[in-house]
C-alpha cells in the first residue's frame, strides 16, 4: 500500500537567497556543483541563470518534431486527466508548441507552462511548478498534490533531470505530510533533458520508462527562445 512518510529536510545545497535584479539565479547551478555546472554549454547555463523578477517570463518557441507511446503510456496519460494531465495526451507531429517560465514567488521556485497545439481542437496546456526543496534539492509539483523529487545532472550537450520518487503531498505545505508512491504504482523512471543545438536552439526530451512495460512515452520538442523585442511589441 502506499508508504505514510513525513519528508525529509531539504538535502543541504547552500542554496543562496534570491538574487538581486543584476544578478543571475544560483539555484541549478548550487544543485549541479562547481564541477557539474561548468561541463554545460555556455547556452544551457545562460538559460538556466536567467534570473526571474515578478512580472517578467521567459517563452520558448518551437514544434514537436517526435512522439510516440505504447498501449500502457495511453493509458498512463488518459488516467492522468484526473489531475490535471501533466502527460501529453496526443502524438501530433509538426505542431506548435510553447513553453513559458515566471517565478513562482510564494514558494520559492519557478512555474513552467507548455501548451501543445493539434492538429484538431484547442491546445493542450500543461501547468508544474519546480521548488527548491525536498531531500534531491528540488521537486516538480503536478496538480492535486502530486509531486516528483527530481535529481540533476549534466554533460557536454545537456541538462538532465531524473525521477527520484513520487509522492502525494497532503494538507497544507508547512504540515510537510505527503504519500510516498510505493515502486509498483510508480510510472517509471522519468528522464527530462535539454539538449543544446549549437545554434541558439535546444530540443526539449521526455522519456518515461517502465522497468516491466518498456518506454511507456517519449516526445521530442525543438525550441528556441523568443526574441526579446517581440515581448516589447506586446507590451
Amino acid at each position: 500500500m502506499f508508504e505514510i512518510a513525513r519528508p525529509r529536510p531539504a538535502a543541504r545545497r547552500d542554496l543562496p537567497e534570491p538574487a538581486p535584479a543584476d544578478l543571475h539565479d544560483l539555484r541549478f547551478r548550487a544543485l549541479l556543483g562547481e564541477a557539474g555546472w561548468a561541463r554545460l554549454p555556455q547556452a544551457v547555463r545562460d538559460r538556466f541563470s536567467k534570473h526571474l523578477r515578478p512580472g517578467m517570463a521567459v517563452t520558448y518557441v518551437g514544434e514537436i518534431t517526435e512522439s510516440r507511446r505504447n498501449r500502457a503510456g495511453q493509458v498512463l496519460a488518459q488516467l492522468c486527466r484526473l489531475i490535471g494531465a501533466p502527460l501529453p495526451l496526443h502524438d501530433d507531429l509538426g505542431v506548435a508548441a510553447v513553453v513559458t517560465v515566471t517565478e513562482d514567488g510564494p514558494a520559492g521556485g519557478q512555474f513552467w507552462t507548455r501548451m501543445y497545439n493539434q492538429t484538431q481542437g484547442f491546445p493542450q496546456v500543461i501547468h508544474s511548478s519546480k521548488r527548491f526543496a525536498g531531500p534531491t534539492g528540488l521537486e516538480e509539483y503536478l496538480g492535486c498534490g502530486f509531486g516528483i523529487a527530481l535529481a540533476v545532472s549534466a554533460d557536454e550537450t545537456a541538462l538532465h533531470f531524473h525521477s527520484r520518487g513520487y509522492f502525494l503531498a497532503l494538507g497544507p505545505a508547512r504540515l510537510g505530510l505527503r504519500l510516498g508512491l510505493p515502486a509498483w504504482l510508480a510510472p517509471g523512471a522519468l528522464t527530462i533533458s535539454h539538449v543544446d543545438q549549437g545554434d541558439g536552439g535546444f530540443a526539449f526530451i521526455l522519456d518515461l520508462r517502465h522497468p516491466r512495460l518498456g518506454q511507456m512515452l517519449r516526445q521530442v520538442g525543438m525550441f528556441r527562445e523568443r526574441p526579446a523585442a517581440l515581448r516589447e511589441m506586446d507590451r
